[in-house]
């Protein structure tokens, strides 16, 4: 499996994504808003575009389908919940779901309720398993529930994101690295490997980001650290109706309130 990261340079900080067959040049393109520069990247690569993949509807992961299809004539696949709001979708999708790219690339549908009611996460197996995780799990953050349930996205990561292999690498929708570092640190002043990443995510473009791992993101993602005292304390001083030993739906909950305003 071959993968193209692609840095949008919008105001929405928007990752695409090609996942390429190696053998047979197949690619699918992930929620391509900047549908032009993955048409651009895979003629570099020599790829054809074939199939386009939405992790959700909102328009700035949906808005480039059309110009992608009309130079691809690619098909477009996303939940089959969210297939009447996005239009022109090909085939909808559920949990298990194969995807499958060229003969050499298989990748499983999740159903990852919270951000929307309606998200899929796409999960690529074996040895380097890959996580194209939309709007659901950033890197060092969590997608807002806006437009979904803070309650289905607690459960989408204790069910399903948190038991994933430690070496899942984390592909997301957006760029917010830094910000969500800043928001680690301030609940938890002496995790120094959030504070460690922080001052490289001030000096690095985004273009140049690491792409994390689950491993990684238990170490600095503050959603996934839901036991740990210091980020309770601080939560406590900020929620004084918390008790002391607040269950983890609790604590996340609060973490996402926290971060809706902060």
């Amino acid at each position: 499996m071959l993968i193209e990261r692609i840095w949008a340079a919008n105001d929405y900080r928007n990752y695409h994504y090609l996942i390429a067959c190696p053998e047979t040049g197949e690619a699918l393109a992930i929620d391509p808003l900047d549908w032009r520069k993955c048409q651009a990247r895979a003629a570099e690569r020599g790829w054809t575009i074939t199939q386009i993949l939405n992790t959700h509807e909102h328009r700035d992961h949906t808005g480039g389908n059309e110009g992608l299809r009309a130079v691809t004539h690619a098909r477009v696949l996303a939940h089959e919940g969210a297939a009447g709001e996005i239009g022109g979708v090909d085939e909808g999708l559920h949990r298990g779901s194969i995807v499958k790219v060229g003969r050499s690339v298989d990748l499983e549908c999740l159903d990852t309720p919270g951000h929307t009611y309606t998200h899929i996460c796409v999960l690529a197996h074996g040895d380097e398993p890959a996580l194209f995780s939309g709007d659901t799990l950033f890197n060092a953050g969590a997608g807002n529930c806006h437009s979904g349930s803070a309650d289905l996205l607690f459960e989408t990561f204790e069910q399903q994101l948190a038991r994933l292999a430690p070496t899942t690498r984390i592909y997301p929708g957006h760029d917010y690295l830094a910000r969500n570092l800043e928001f680690t640190v301030s609940l938890e002043p002496h995790n120094s490997t959030a504070a460690e990443w922080l001052k490289e995510a001030e000096t690095h473009q985004a273009e140049q980001a690491r792409i994390t791992t689950l491993a990684d993101e238990q170490r600095i993602n503050t959603f996934l650290r839901l036991d740990e005292p210091e980020v309770i304390e601080q939560l406590r001083q900020k929620f004084p109706d918390l008790g002391a030993r607040p269950d983890p739906r609790q604590v996340f909950l609060r973490l996402r309130e926290l971060r809706n305003s902060w």
